[in-house]
C-alpha cells in the first residue's frame, strides 16, 4: 500500500505549527464538506482524507511517530515494540504504551497499518463523527427596532427560527445560535447558526454604542437672552433651560436618555446635544437699525 503524505494533503510545510495545521484543515474541510457537495464522491473521499491527515498531524505524539517513520512506516511495528518494552522497564508495570487512538473506522489502509499495528484497547470500532456545517445569515433591522427587546422569525435554509432580539444590539454584531446548522455526519452534532445584524439608522441621532448624539438649532435671541426650548429624545421630548449667553456648539448631556445597554435591562447610555446657534437672515430695515444700535453699545 502506498505511503500518504499528510502534509501534502493539507497543503502545509513539514515545519508548520499546530495553529497553521488547524487553520489549513478548517479551510479545506469547509470546501469539501459533504453538506456542500452532495452526491460528490470525490469531495467525500477528499473530506475523509483531510480528517485522517488532521487526526495524525494535530496530535503531537502521532505526528512525531509519522515524521520519524516517513516512507519507512512499515518498520513501525518493530519500533513500537521496542519503545513499549523500554517504557515498561522505566515504569515498572505491565501497561502498554500503544497508540492513543481515535476510536477508529473508515480510515485508509496506510493509516490502519501505521497506527493500529501495535494495538491499544481493541474495543468495538466506530465511524468518526463530524460536526455539521455552520450556517451564516444576515438580519436587517432599523435602529428603532433594536431600541426595545422583541421577537422576530428568521427563515434559514427553509426553516423558521424564532429569535428574541435583545435591545441594544449593534450594527455588525454576530450572535451564535447553537445546533441550528446542518446535520452532523455519522451521528455527529449539528452545526451552528451565526447571525450578523445589519442596522440602518434613519433617525436624526448618531449612535456610538449606548450613547446618542444630536444637534439642536438654537435661535440667536434665545442664545443671547436665555429661555426654554423643547428637544427630541429617542423615545419622546424634554424641555431644557437655556442659559443667557449660550455659545455656538455648546454641548449638554442628558443622562440616561441614550440607547439601551445590550443585555443589561434598565440601563441606558446618555444623550449628548450640541447647540447650533442660527444667525437670522433677510433682516428688515428696523432689525438692521436695532442691530446697528446694539453694536454701538457693545463697542463704547
Amino acid at each position: 500500500m502506498a505511503f500518504i503524505d499528510y502534509y501534502k494533503v493539507l497543503g502545509v510545510d513539514k515545519k508548520a505549527t499546530e495553529t497553521e495545521i488547524k487553520k489549513a484543515y478548517r479551510k479545506m474541510a469547509r470546501k469539501h464538506h459533504p453538506d456542500l457537495n452532495p452526491n460528490d464522491k470525490q469531495a467525500e473521499l477528499k473530506f475523509k482524507e483531510l480528517n485522517e491527515a488532521n487526526e495524525v498531524l494535530s496530535n503531537p505524539e502521532n505526528r512525531k511517530k509519522y515524521d520519524q517513520y516517513g516512507e519507512n512506516w512499515e518498520h513501525g511495528e518493530e519500533y513500537e515494540k521496542s519503545r513499549q518494552q523500554q517504557q515498561r522497564q522505566h515504569q515498572g508495570n505491565g501497561q502498554q504504551g500503544g497508540f492513543n487512538g481515535f476510536g477508529g473506522g473508515d480510515y485508509s489502509d496506510f493509516f490502519e497499518s501505521m497506527f493500529n499495528q501495535s494495538g491499544g484497547g481493541g474495543g468495538q470500532r466506530r465511524s468518526p463523527q463530524y460536526k455539521g456545517q455552520d450556517f451564516n445569515a444576515e438580519l436587517h433591522l432599523d435602529l428603532k427596532d433594536v431600541y426595545t427587546t422583541h421577537k422576530r422569525t428568521l427563515t434559514v435554509n427553509g426553516k423558521n427560527i424564532r429569535l428574541t432580539i435583545a435591545a441594544g444590539v449593534e450594527n455588525g454584531q454576530v450572535i451564535k445560535i447553537p445546533g441550528h446548522g446542518a446535520e452532523g455526519a455519522s451521528g455527529g452534532p449539528k452545526g451552528d447558526l451565526y447571525i450578523t445584524f445589519s442596522i440602518d439608522n434613519h433617525t436624526d441621532f448618531k449612535r456610538d454604542k449606548e450613547n446618542l448624539y444630536s444637534t439642536v438649532a438654537l435661535d440667536l435671541y434665545t442664545a443671547v437672552l436665555g429661555g426654554e426650548i423643547t428637544v427630541a429624545t429617542f423615545d419622546g421630548k424634554v424641555k431644557l433651560k437655556i442659559a443667557a449667553g449660550t455659545q455656538n456648539d455648546t454641548k449638554v448631556k442628558l443622562k440616561g436618555k441614550g440607547f439601551p445597554v445590550y443585555k443589561k435591562e434598565g440601563q441606558f447610555g446618555d444623550l449628548y446635544i450640541s447647540y447650533q446657534v442660527s444667525i437670522p437672515t433677510e433682516l428688515s430695515d428696523k432689525e438692521k437699525e436695532l442691530f446697528t444700535e446694539l453694536s454701538k453699545l457693545r463697542t463704547t
